[in-house]
């Protein structure tokens, strides 16, 4: 290093050590002006078509308050339960959850306008965990959108659920559609069929909203979600249009829906995998039922000796529970339906009356 290097450094050191500690301070602007705002330009088409759904569709999505006593719910108190509804038709009924309106004695709405209406519980279906009010005092309620069909739906096409999640009303979430033909059980111990599986964000709140199609379509009833903690995991059902298309109707002129069945009680699906039956087990008959009636026979529980096996319904395979009720539901109360039934190693068909086994006796 020559001398010169040498001085230069021991020159920027001394500096450094005689600033050390120094504070420095920048210089106020004399100015104070607003940046300039950048154009955003277009919206994508994605964007576009998003933003026209919410637009068109939320002003006919509600919340749902409901409570278990009788005096109207106050400003400061909370409801029992609450989700989301939407506007069925333009009589004024609206489609919700069972579960939200469950034991409720007095129902309100809150509109996207910010009105609040009375409403009441005309119909319900546990198996399905639908429900259907009656707007009683709106001045004038939104118009309902667009019904589409769940039977063409395809995984991987896009969602959209509009709700109500913790209270925050008029939410939109997109996905997609992650999977098809799901059993979803519900409070009264049956299984809803083909149920939609999106990972559209859904959360406590929007249970009772649509899940719409990119066409802003109705394509199901959002209903719950699995999580370990309670919030939105990507894993979200909803009770597809098709079944929703078929229930409220008959909600709406009854205030109930059947619930076709042959009067059987089927073994689990663990215990006929264990055993290596490919088929529905009947573990018992209703007395005086259906399939009583029709010489279907149970377990013989002292012995422990296998009854009947269904394994077809209409010529169509019964490997589980499933297939059996979907295709008696198909057909619906008060025809019948040709099974086919294994006993041992023989099996015969036989025509079996479906029956309504959800009306009181």
């Amino acid at each position: 290093m020559n001398r010169r290097t040498a001085l230069a450094l021991a020159a920027i050191a001394a500096l450094a050590l005689a600033l050390a500690g120094t504070k420095f301070w920048l210089a106020p602007s004399t100015t104070s002006v607003a940046r300039a705002i950048e154009q955003r330009g277009a919206f994508s088409e994605a964007e576009r078509g998003a933003i026209e759904i919410f637009e068109r569709v939320s002003p006919s999505v509600v919340q749902v308050a409901a409570r278990s006593g009788s005096a109207p719910i106050s400003e400061d108190e909370s409801p029992s339960s609450s989700g989301t509804g939407f506007i069925w038709d333009h009589q004024g009924h609206v489609v919700t959850n069972d579960h939200v309106v469950q034991g409720a004695k007095t129902v309100a709405l809150r509109f996207a306008s910010g009105e609040v209406a009375e409403a009441e519980v005309i119909g319900v279906a546990p198996n399905y965990d639908l429900a259907v009010l009656r707007i009683i005092n709106a001045r004038q309620p939104p118009p309902p959108f667009a019904i589409g069909t769940s039977a063409d739906l395809k995984v991987g096409q896009a969602a959209f659920a509009i709700g109500n999640p913790f209270g925050l009303d008029q939410s939109m979430t997109s996905g997609i559609i992650s999977a098809l033909k799901r059993r979803l059980p519900t409070s009264s111990g049956r299984e809803i069929g083909n149920v939609i599986q999106t990972d559209a964000a859904i959360n406590p709140g929007n249970s009772g909203g649509p899940l719409l199609d990119s066409a802003g379509r109705l394509i199901g009833v959002t209903t719950a979600i699995i999580s370990p903690s309670g919030t939105n995991a990507g894993i979200g059902f909803a009770v597809p249009v098709d079944i929703v298309n078929r229930v409220v109707p008959e909600l709406i002129r009854t205030g109930r829906v059947p619930t076709p069945g042959i009067g059987i009680v089927a073994a689990n699906e663990a215990l006929a995998t264990r055993l290596g039956i490919e088929g529905v087990i009947v573990v018992r008959t209703a007395p005086a039922g259906p399939a009583a009636r029709a010489g279907i026979r149970g377990v013989d529980l002292p012995s422990g000796t296998l009854g009947d096996v269904i394994t077809e319904a209409n010529a169509k395979p019964v490997r589980r529970l499933s297939d059996l009720t979907d295709e008696i539901e198909q057909i619906g109360a008060g025809r019948s339906v040709k099974l086919t039934v294994k006993r041992g190693s023989q099996s015969r068909n036989l025509d079996v009356d479906i029956v309504d086994i959800g009306r009181p006796q």
